[in-house]
């Protein structure tokens, strides 16, 4: 007898995914793709969204038959969230390359903004910031630059969406256009209230008519045609990859919050059916409820992490493999003094300074690449202390623990480290790729793979624990020094601003 089972599309920065998962956790099949990345100018990147169509479809069809005894009864979708596409309704064909979410190129455009007063009204109507992080500015920017596409775009003729909504177009062939409300909620054009917000639209100089419908994120979406696939499977659950983690993490509850340690580093906290306004830098966005329903989380995003091991393996070629960082690290005592604060595209929660570029602090004659090694896995942790401490002073919750996720989670000396500097246990489950089992989870929630959100929980296997294991004066000066060297790389930015 065939095993129930879910297929999961988690399409991200640098490459897409698809799982098939079963009943019963078991990952039934994984195929996995990189695809190119496009620099044309300093602070710009682009995705060619075709290339993503065409590798994802293969993918899916490798997974499908990999897992051919497999009853697959739908299909979920996890994203990169801020990237945008905009692409012709009537022959799908993309306009111009996705935007993706690290791209720099909208900073004039959100300074503007900020310069004219607008950044209380867009926090407190989309719980986000003028950064070039998110996907509106992005769209102003393509319209502003292409005379032509404004005039395409005002007649109804173009159509815009996160990565998941350019998914969907293309396996329903156009006839579903829609996303749902944590790919929405990243736009800077979503109302908390859980609708497109008219203000924000006329002051990014986005038309409506562009706009994907919004629809749960545990639903069906549409059917995806067999053409494509070689099988027609529902599309049942649909999810931004941070908001996946958090569900698959099983972080419902107010307080619970997760971390994913990936490209960036992004840490949320559940806040409940209410949105609550954040204090100290942080984005207030939507997330699901159990149900896949509405509901509300904090969230910080450190926009590099686990790239600046890859920048250290790639770009110096002082690291053979990334897995290799745990044994260097674990070779020297101490940092040696040095601190690495990897703002290649800027800083993001809680500091917001686009200008900021990647600092390396503390060098002597005695610092070697095992010190630099080990700088940049510090500046995860320390990274996710900042946000959690900003985030905990908002909510008025303390997490009890913080559970994690992504790639970087396999490296059991950045987890210790983790904890101790956290001063609290740190939990990593033993499926670490929670982004593409949240969105297996809103599927098969919707199918009826699982009854519900506690079964799906039922089928993980238990996850490992790291408990804290530093000082208080250990933990105080390294947080200290930490803060020192942001300080640094935000003066070095905003001293050249001025100067320009």
């Amino acid at each position: 007898m065939s095993t129930p089972a879910v297929l999961t599309i988690d399409q991200g920065t640098t490459g897409s995914k698809c799982l098939v998962v079963a009943r019963d956790g078991r990952v039934l099949a994984r195929a996995y793709s990189e695809f190119t990345q496009h620099f044309p100018r300093s602070g710009w990147v682009e995705h060619d969204a075709m290339e993503i169509w065409d590798v994802t479809r293969a993918l899916v069809r490798e997974a499908l038959a990999e897992a051919r005894d497999a009853d697959v009864l739908g299909i979920g979708i996890t994203n990169q969230r801020e990237t945008v596409v905009v692409w012709d309704r009537e022959t799908l064909e993309p306009v111009h390359r996705a935007i993706v979410w690290q791209d720099r190129r909208t900073t004039p455009i959100c300074r503007e903004l900020q310069a004219a007063g607008h950044e209380d009204e867009v926090r407190a109507r989309t719980g986000l910031v003028f950064d070039p992080y998110f996907s509106g500015t992005k769209v102003t920017w393509l319209l502003r630059e292409h005379p032509d596409l404004r005039e395409r775009a005002e007649a109804g003729a173009l159509a815009l969406g996160t990565i998941d909504a350019w998914l969907i177009a293309r396996l329903t062939n156009g006839a579903v256009h829609a996303t749902d409300p944590t790919n929405a909620s990243r736009t800077l054009l979503f109302n908390l209230e859980g609708h497109w917000d008219p203000w924000a639209l006329d002051l990014l100089e986005v038309p409506a008519s562009m706009l994907p419908e919004v629809r749960p994120s545990a639903g069906v979406f549409g059917v995806a045609a067999g053409e494509h696939l070689g099988v027609e499977l529902p599309i049942a659950g649909v999810a931004g990859d941070q908001q996946a983690a958090l569900f698959g993490q099983g972080c419902w509850r107010p307080g619970d919050a997760k971390n994913t340690y990936g490209t960036g580093s992004f840490l949320l906290q559940h806040t409940g059916a209410e949105p609550v306004p954040s204090r100290h830098g942080l984005l207030t966005t939507v997330a699901c409820d159990e149900r896949g329903g509405l509901a509300y989380a904090l969230e910080g995003s450190v926009f590099i992490a686990g790239a600046a091991i890859q920048w250290i393996r790639d770009g110096l070629d002082i690291l053979a493999t990334a897995p290799d960082s745990e044994a260097l690290a674990r070779s020297v005592e101490d940092n040696g003094g040095v601190y690495f604060v990897p703002a290649f595209v800027g800083l993001g929660a809680p500091h917001w300074e686009p200008d900021a570029r990647g600092t390396v602090v503390g060098l002597s004659r005695g610092s070697t690449r095992a010190h630099l090694v080990r700088a940049a896995l510090e500046a995860m942790a320390y990274g996710t202390a900042d946000v959690l401490e900003a985030m905990e002073a908002d909510s008025g919750v303390v997490a009890r623990e913080l559970r994690v996720d992504g790639g970087a989670s396999t490296n059991d000396w950045l987890m210790e480290y983790q904890a101790g500097i956290l001063d609290r246990p740190v939990r990593r489950p033993a499926m670490a790729e929670t982004t593409a089992l949240g969105a297996a989870g809103l599927a098969g929630i919707t199918t009826g793979v699982w009854e519900g959100a506690d079964d799906f929980l039922a089928a993980q296997d238990a996850p490992d624990r790291f408990e804290p294991d530093m000082t208080p004066a250990a933990r105080a000066a390294a947080m200290a020094e930490w803060r020192r060297a942001v300080r640094a790389a935000v003066r070095w930015a905003r001293d050249g601003a001025a100067a320009s």
